[in-house]
C-alpha cells in the first residue's frame, strides 16, 4: 500500500491510497481522513479490509500533508474552512453523490466539520480520537506552533516517530517510519506546511461547532476511542447520541497502533442496514 494515485482538482493535486471492493456490491464509498502528523498512509492496514467487504477505500493525504500539493499558504490558507472547501471539492471530482466519512486525529476534526455542514451527502460518521468539545492541541503539537521554535522542530524528520509513537506507545517498524519520514527529507515545504496548519487550525472554534453538531446529528455515528490516549479523553464522546466503541491498548492514532480493533468496530458500522 506505499504506492498510491494522484488526483487534479483545480490548482491543487492530491495524493491517495485507494482499494477497490472485491466484489460487485453498490456500497457507499469510504473517505478515511488522517491527523497529525500522519498520512493516508495510516490506513493502508484498514484499506484492504474495506474492500474485502465490497467497499471502495479512499485514504487522501491532506493538502500540506504528505506527498499531496504543499501550497504558499498565500495561496491556500490552511484554516479548517479552506480544508473542507478543499475536501469537498476533492469529494466532487470522484463523482461521489454520497459517502461515509472516517476521521482521526486533530486535522481529522476538519472531516467532521464537513460532514456536519453536507449531512446530506455523508451517509455515516465514524470518528476515532477527533477533539470533539474544548480540546486543546497537546503540548508536543503546541511547541511546533511556536514562532521561531516551530519553524525548526517543524524541520526536523524525527518528529514523526516521536509523534506518531509517543502518542501511541507502540514502536512503528522502521519501514513504516520511512514512508511518513521521507517528505521531510524530500522538501522543507512540507514542515512550512505543518506550521500553518497548527497555526490555524481555530481549535476553539471547530470544537463549538463539532459539540453543538453532533448534538443534532441524525445519520449513524460511530465514536471508536484509543483508551491509551495521551492527548484527548473520551468524556465528551459518551454524552452523545452515537454507537461507542472503547479500544483498550490503542492509542491516539488507532489505525496505526491496532487496526485489528478498528475493523471490528467500523466494518459492522459500515455494513449495518440503517434504520
Amino acid at each position: 500500500m506505499e504506492s498510491g494515485k494522484r488526483i487534479e482538482v483545480g490548482s491543487l493535486n492530491w495524493f491517495y491510497r485507494e482499494a477497490e471492493p472485491t466484489n460487485d456490491s453498490a456500497r457507499t464509498p469510504v473517505i478515511l481522513l488522517h491527523g497529525l502528523v500522519s498520512q493516508g498512509y495510516s490506513w493502508r492496514n484498514v484499506l484492504p479490509v474495506l474492500a474485502e467487504q465490497g467497499f471502495r477505500a479512499i485514504a487522501p493525504d491532506w493538502i500540506g500533508c504528505g506527498y499531496s500539493s504543499m501550497p504558499d499558504r498565500r495561496d491556500f490558507a490552511y484554516t479548517p474552512d479552506a480544508f473542507i472547501s478543499a475536501l469537498e471539492a476533492l469529494i466532487a471530482q470522484f463523482g461521489f453523490e454520497k459517502v461515509s466519512i472516517v476521521a482521526q486525529g486533530f486535522l481529522g476534526s476538519v472531516g467532521i466539520q464537513y460532514a456536519l455542514r453536507h449531512p446530506e451527502q455523508v451517509e455515516r460518521l465514524a470518528i476515532f480520537n477527533c477533539p470533539i468539545e474544548g480540546a486543546k492541541l497537546p503540548w508536543k503539537l503546541q511547541q511546533m506552533s511556536i514562532p521561531l521554535v516551530g519553524d525548526m522542530m517543524t524541520q526536523d524528520p524525527l518528529l514523526v516517530d516521536r509523534t506518531l509513537e509517543g502518542a501511541g506507545g507502540y514502536r512503528i517498524e522502521d519501514s513504516d517510519l520511512d514512508v511518513y519520514r521521507r517528505p521531510w527529507l524530500k522538501t522543507s515545504d512540507v514542515g512550512r506546511s505543518l506550521l500553518a496548519i497548527l497555526q490555524n487550525l481555530q481549535l476553539k472554534q471547530a470544537t463549538a461547532e463539532i459539540e453543538a453538531g453532533l448534538a443534532t446529528w441524525k445519520n449513524p455515528l460511530l465514536i471508536g476511542w484509543g483508551m491509551r490516549d495521551p492527548w484527548l479523553s473520551i468524556a465528551p464522546a459518551r454524552s452523545l447520541k452515537a454507537e461507542l466503541a472503547e479500544l483498550d491498548e490503542v492509542g491516539h492514532y488507532p489505525q496505526e497502533d491496532w487496526h485489528e480493533k478498528v475493523c471490528e468496530a467500523l466494518i459492522p458500522f459500515l455494513k449495518r442496514q440503517a434504520v
